[in-house]
């Protein structure tokens, strides 16, 4: 066949080309277990592919793995909340991903914030209306204990007062690095079958506290006046 002639036999490659793939179309058509069904996984058991495990163990390991996060940001914490669902950390990859709006659709509630007396039973409200079995996060040191506006007339001292929570992740605030380190703990808890409360330890967030801090963290603290905590970056300048 000539170089100028077009090429009507499908092949492997997609370059300069809009046959379909073979292997793909092989494997359809061919005898065997479809190759888009194997899985290494799968490859490991060999000829006999059958666990046996309790059927508890198996429901407690597919809700931790499968854990649907209510959409709820409520105060500052809730910038590293969205941050952790964004693709640089991609809490997803965890079983544990992209927020639904509805309370109906989720059965995980991270509390990112401060709660004040007037949003309390509206919080309970959207607590109530999750499904069962759910779980919550206290994220966060004003979700803990009110943090530094405890004083407050209107603060609750502790989302605890409210809802029952099943994890708290300490920090002012957490870094995404350790709400999903308190995710991963809350998960595993899950398979477990354990339900009492626990709160994160704070030397067990120490790993996360000399990573080094992004580009554009840093050329906006430097803007930062010392003196009245101002920040006077020039906007109009920047890239």
């Amino acid at each position: 066949m000539s170089s100028d002639e077009p090429e009507t036999q499908p092949r492997q490659t997609i370059h300069d080309s809009t046959a379909p793939s073979t292997d793909t179309r092989d494997s359809r058509i061919g005898e065997g277990v479809d190759d888009r069904f194997n899985s290494k996984l799968r490859e490991a058991f060999g000829a006999s592919p059958f666990i046996l495990t309790k059927f508890d163990e198996f429901m407690n390991w597919v809700r931790g793995n499968s854990m649907f996060m209510l959409q709820f940001g409520i105060a500052c914490c809730s910038i590293e909340m969205i941050h952790t669902y964004a693709i640089k950390h991609d809490v997803d990859r965890y079983g544990a991903g992209v927020p639904r709006a509805s309370p109906r659709q989720a059965d995980v509630m991270i509390v990112p914030g401060t709660i004040v007396s007037k949003f309390g039973p509206r919080m309970k409200r959207v607590y109530d209306q999750m499904p069962e079995p759910k779980f919550v996060v206290g994220m966060g040191s004003c979700t803990i204990s009110g943090g530094p506006f405890q004083e407050g007339y209107n603060v609750v001292k502790g989302a605890e007062e409210i809802i029952p929570i099943d994890i708290h992740v300490p920090g002012c605030p957490p870094r995404p690095e350790a709400l999903i380190y308190g995710i991963l703990k809350l998960q595993e808890r899950i398979q477990n079958g354990e339900s009492s409360p626990v709160v994160v330890k704070p030397y067990e967030l120490e790993q996360f506290g000399d990573l080094p801090e992004d580009e554009l963290v840093q050329k906006l603290a430097s803007e930062i006046d010392e003196d009245d905590l101002v920040m006077r970056y020039n906007w109009a300048d920047s890239p």
